[in-house]
Order: structure tokens, then C-alpha cells, then sequence
């Protein structure tokens, strides 16, 4: 409904003749609920009190986080209101994001000679124009507040960064803060994180480098941007950089810094920062806890990770711990464990988010559990209300494609009540590559150039699939067609943590200080490994060049390069953990397997998809990944 707020005439005076010892104002600062609060309101009727704005301000404050409609009625009882009561009364719109009313009072404000806004109004009207996404007027009430000459207060300013981040209007956001000489801390966090928000961490970075002072909001918000944008490292040394200054971290800054963590593989630090959390006696919520679980698992200690979440003295009464242990479970081809660990749910009576879901459904797909998977899929609709989203789509397609169940999946794949997006005929593609369906794998294509007419990694699936049927004319055809297009695959990279630092490696790196070494090494082990029944898979080679030469282009891939450092550089017996950006190769994941045989090591390997734990010559996903 909506309201026109006018001035009644003043026919007698605003100050009521009473003081705040009033028994009804006293009964009024006494009450302790709602029922106290409307019996007092209605002796304040009665009284003919309530429509003074002492009496009125304090029932609004009171009545308007219940009933702004009460709230409402009482305001227009007053006969003249006050600044304070306006403020009161846009206030209270602004915090339920009515923005529309909000503009009304002040557009009654302004009418009113006798009242003139002050810096709190233009606060609570500015919030009121953020919350309901009004940019039109909440520039002109920018323009209101510098002709009131707010616009070097700094409260007024910070809520204007805030206003124009929220819209995306950043440029606005650094004008005001560039014209205000009164700007505090709370300013430049205000500006970093409406950076942060749209992904512009370059101007992030540059602010945060020129800020004379910064506190833990400072540095969790740059960390944590650094983290959303993929860029891992700085997250990390922005971290190394907040210890150097002594600033102490909370469990923002950790949560962000385990995400780091997590995804470079960086357990040491990873476990510096839980070491750090038990001596710095941070408490346990259940995000870091999440955070902490995921950082584990993805760095391989899957073990370790469980023990935490078992660990009776940690909070998991939300779905955020259990995620992260059934995703960890998943990666680590723990089929078995992340289902019974789903079923547990139902017993600690807390219930599944469409995100449970999906580590669920890839932990069925890498177990070849295709009739669990099934089944999981239509429990989500049918016992949990959940409709299914194209990520959920995608698990079941995968889990059946990965199964040789193509005709199935391409039947769901054609069924799905969205529009199937690349991953997901992707996910069917890739099964017609392991089961050498080329017919269905060529008519799949056509779907997916479609969408991308150039998309790499399409063609470089095909052309594995005519290289493996011996289709090398085709093959040529396609890898051409991805030269000419100036489109290149992603390159193999894979790194290796080893006291604290990162080595990466490419596909035939040679800019490794090491290099020399490693390849001394490389021509050894080929010896060995041989001697041992290793026999290279050439038949995906894209090459039609004599085996010889394709056995030479496999040594040099990048995950080998890098456990060739990892066994030059670390004493007999230690693990190896390696961290590859794509899905290890059919030759690379037998090889691996002869090498932790000959060596004697535990090589845990982290590709695109999952883990492989490598360990006398066998592999945890049993060749089925």
C-alpha cells in the first residue's frame, strides 16, 4: 500500500509536558516482549500521550523490528515529528530493504522548513537506496547530501562506496573515496572488497599496497579475492606477508588460507596453519573446520582429514564438515566410505544440500557404483525435495558414460529438463573415447561445435580416439584445424611442493636449475622400469611416427618430470605428492604404478578429476578413474 506522509498543523507544542520519569515512559523501557509492549501502548493511547515524539520515537524503535505497519500508524498520530523520530522511522524501513517509504519520509523531511537532515538521515536514506537497488534516486541523494555538505563526512562517504560497490559502480565508489580528505580504515576496507566483489583484484592489490594502515578485515578480504580469482600463491604470500607484519589472522583469514592451501597442495603450510590454530587457541566453527577437512583430503592425507572430522570435540551440526569429508572421500575413490558417511546424515538428523549431492554422485562414479548412483539421483526429488541441477545431470551422465551405459546417458543427456552445457556432453564423450564408440562419439561431437564450433579439448578427444584406432589421417586433420583455429590445448603442468616451495613443470621442460639431472635420471629409470615389464601405451600418441619416438614423447611428460625431482630430492621412502592440472594419461597412471614398485615409494598423485595413490605397484582407483 502505498503512503503520502504530511505534516499536521502544529496546534500545540512538541515538547510534552512530562519528564522521562514518566511510570508509562518507565513502564515502556521495561518491556521484555511484545505483549508488554502493546498493553503499554494502549495507556499511551488513553493518555493521549503516544502522539508526542518522545513517546512515539520510543515505540517505533520498538515496534518496528515486529510491525511497521503499527509503527506506521503511530507516526502519523504525531502531530509535528521530529529529526530524531524521522530518523527513527527511516531507519527502520532501511534495515527491512523498503526503500520505497524510506524516500517517502525524506521527501516529507524535506517539505518540512523546519526539519533539516543531518548526517544520520542521509546514512539510513543512502542505505535504504542500496538495499532496494534504486540507483537513480540514491544518486540524487548523493547530490542532496553534498549540497548539505556531507560529502566530507566520513560516514556519509562510506556508505556511498558501499552503495555504488554493491551496484558494480566502482568508479563512483573511487570517486567518493578519492574526494574525501576524512576517509578511516573502515573506507579503504569498504573500497578493496567492492574490488574484490567484482573480481578486480588488480585495483584490489593497488589500494591495498597504498593503505597507510590495515587491520584483519584488510587482510582476510584481500586473501580471500586472491582465493575466489584462482590465484592461490599471492593468497599465500599475502599471508606470509600479514605473519611478517604480526598481525594476528581470525578465522576468515585461516578459512581463505586453508582454500589455498588446499588447492596448491601446500600441506606444510596447510599444517602450519592448524598448529597455529590449536596454539593460538582460535575456536573451532564449522566452516574452518570444513576448511580444515578439505585441506587435508586435497592434499592427499584423506586419514588424516577423517580423524578431524571424527573427532567428537568438533561442532558438526551443519552440512558444511560433512560436504567437505564425503567430497574428500570421493576424490580419493573412498566410494564405500563417503556413501556409509551420507547414510550417517540421516541418523544426526541433519539434512542434505543440493551440494551433498554432487561429491555423492562422483563418489558413485568413481567406485562404478552406477546403480547407486541411480538411485541417489532420484532420492534427491523424490525424499529430499531437491530438483536436480546440470551439475547433478552431469555425475549421472559421467557415472554412465564411465560405466559403457552410452545409450543411456545419451538418452538422460537428451532428456534433461535444461539445456545439456558442454561438461555434460563432454562427460558422454569421454566414455565413447574408453569404449571406442566412434559413430556415437562423432554424433556427440556435432552437439558440442555446436555450442563451441572451436573447442579444443573436443578435438583433442577425437583425435585420441583416431590416433587409438589407428585413424592417423584424421587425427592430423584435426590437430591442424586446432593449429589454424590459434587455439591451444591446455598444456600439461605439474608441480610439486618440497620444503615450502613450488616446482612446476611443462610437458618437456627443460628451465628447471635441475634440468640436466633429471633427465640423467629420466634415461636410468626408462632402463629400470623396462627391465621391471613396463611396456609404454603409444596406440593415443597423436603422432603417426614409429614407437620408438612416441616412447620418447611419453618420458618427458610433466607428472614424470616432476617424481623424477620428487626421488631426486627426497630421502628413500618418503611419499611424493604431485598436483597435475589435467587428467593423468594411460601411460603416465601405468608407469607411476611401476615406479612405486622400483623405488619403493608412495606416489599420491592429484589430477583434474581425483586422486591416484600410488603404492607398490598398484593404484587406490584400480585402474578405473
Amino acid at each position: 500500500m502505498k503512503r503520502v506522509y504530511t505534516i499536521l498543523p502544529n496546534s500545540r507544542s512538541n515538547r510534552p509536558p512530562f519528564g522521562s520519569d514518566h511510570p508509562l515512559l518507565k513502564l515502556l523501557d521495561s518491556c521484555k516482549s511484545m505483549e508488554d509492549v502493546k498493553r503499554t501502548h494502549a495507556q499511551l493511547i488513553t493518555s493521549d500521550l503516544v502522539s508526542y515524539p518522545l513517546v512515539a520515537t520510543k515505540l517505533i524503535k520498538l515496534l518496528s523490528g515486529h510491525s511497521l505497519s503499527s509503527s506506521h500508524h503511530i507516526f502519523e498520530q504525531v502531530r509535528q515529528p521530529d529529526l530524531f523520530l524521522y530518523n527513527t522511522f527511516i531507519k527502520a524501513h532501511a534495515s527491512r530493504k523498503d526503500s520505497y517509504n524510506s524516500l517517502l519520509l525524506f521527501r516529507a523531511m524535506l517539505n518540512n522548513s523546519e526539519l533539516v537532515p543531518n548526517q544520520y538521515t542521509i546514512v539510513f536514506v543512502l542505505n535504504a537506496c542500496r538495499h532496494g537497488q534504486v540507483v537513480s534516486e540514491g544518486k540524487q541523494v548523493h547530490v542532496h547530501a553534498i549540497k548539505r555538505g556531507f560529502e566530507m563526512n566520513v560516514f556519509v562517504i562510506n556508505v556511498l562506496i558501499q552503495m555504488y560497490s554493491s551496484w558494480g559502480l566502482l568508479q563512483d565508489a573511487r570517486k567518493a573515496f578519492d574526494w574525501s580528505s576524512e576517509r578511516d580504515l573502515f573506507s579503504w576496507n569498504l573500497l578493496i572488497s567492492g574490488y574484490v566483489g567484482s573480481f578486480k583484484m588488480d585495483q584490489a592489490r593497488e589500494l591495498f599496497d597504498e593503505m597507510p594502515k590495515r587491520d584483519v578485515v584488510t587482510w582476510s578480504t584481500i586473501i580471500a579475492g586472491y582465493v575466489q580469482v584462482g590465484c592461490f600463491e599471492e593468497a599465500l604470500e599475502i599471508f606470509q606477508e600479514m605473519q611478517l607484519a604480526r598481525a594476528a589472522p581470525n578465522e576468515f583469514t585461516l578459512s581463505s588460507s586453508l582454500a589455498a592451501c588446499a588447492n596448491l597442495v601446500a600441506l606444510s603450510q596447510g599444517r602450519w596453519i592448524h598448529v597455529y590454530m590449536k596454539k593460538s587457541g582460535i575456536r573451532m566453527n564449522e566452516k574452518l573446520l570444513a576448511g580444515l577437512i578439505d585441506m587435508y583430503a586435497k592434499c592427499g592425507e584423506i586419514e588424516f582429514a577423517a580423524k578431524i572430522f571424527y573427532n567428537g570435540d568438533y561442532p558438526k551440526q551443519t552440512i558444511w564438515p560433512w560436504n567437505a569429508m564425503i567430497g574428500g572421500f570421493a576424490m580419493h575413490g573412498q566410494s564405500k566410505d563417503a556413501i556409509e558417511l551420507f547414510e550417517q546424515l540421516k541418523f544426526a538428523n541433519i539434512s542434505p544440500t543440493e551440494v551433498t549431492f554432487i561429491p555423492l554422485l562422483s563418489a558413485c562414479c568413481h567406485g562404478r557404483l552406477v546403480e547407486e548412483g541411480r538411485s541417489y539421483f532420484k532420492e534427491m526429488s523424490s525424499l529430499y525435495g531437491i530438483e536436480p541441477g546440470i551439475e547433478h545431470y552431469g555425475c549421472l551422465v559421467d557415472i554412465l558414460s564411465r560405466a559403457g551405459h552410452l545409450e543411456e546417458a545419451e538418452e538422460i543427456t537428451r532428456c534433461m529438463p535444461m539445456e545439456p552445457d558442454i561438461a555434460v556432453w563432454g562427460a558422454l564423450l569421454s566414455g565413447c573415447r574408453i569404449y571406442g564408440d566412434i559413430d556415437r562419439g562423432e554424433r556427440i561431437g556435432n552437439f558440442i561445435r555446436e555450442l563451441d564450433p572451436g573447442h579444443v579439448g573436443c578435438n583433442i578427444l577425437f583425435a585420441n580416439m583416431y590416433s587409438g584406432s589407428g585413424r592417423w589421417n584424421d587425427a592430423r586433420n584435426l590437430r591442424d584445424k586446432i593449429e589454424v583455429g590459434h587455439k591451444k590445448k591446455t598444456p600439461g603442468c605439474t608441480s610439486i611442493e618440497l620444503e615450502g616451495m613450488f616446482h612446476q613443470f611443462l610437458v618437456g621442460d627443460r628451465s628447471h636449475p635441475q634440468t640436466r639431472e633429471i633427465y640423467s635420471f629420466l634415461d636410468d629409470m626408462a632402463i629400470k622400469l623396462k627391465n621391471a615389464g613396463y611396456i609404454p601405451e603409444v596406440r593415443e600418441v597423436l603422432l603417426n611416427i614409429d614407437d620408438e619416438d612416441k616412447e620418447t614423447a611419453l618420458t618427458i611428460h610433466s607428472e614424470r618430470l616432476a617424481i623424477t625431482f620428487g626421488l631426486i630430492n627426497t630421502a628413500p621412502g618418503t611419499p611424493i605428492r604431485i598436483v597435475k592440472n589435467l587428467r593423468v594419461c594411460w601411460d603416465c597412471h601405468q608407469v607411476t604404478k611401476f615406479i612405486s614398485k622400483v623405488y619403493g615409494r608412495e606416489i599420491v598423485v592429484r589430477d583434474r578429476i581425483r586422486f591416484h595413490h600410488f603404492k607398490n605397484g598398484l593404484c587406490s582407483c584400480n585402474d578405473y578413474w
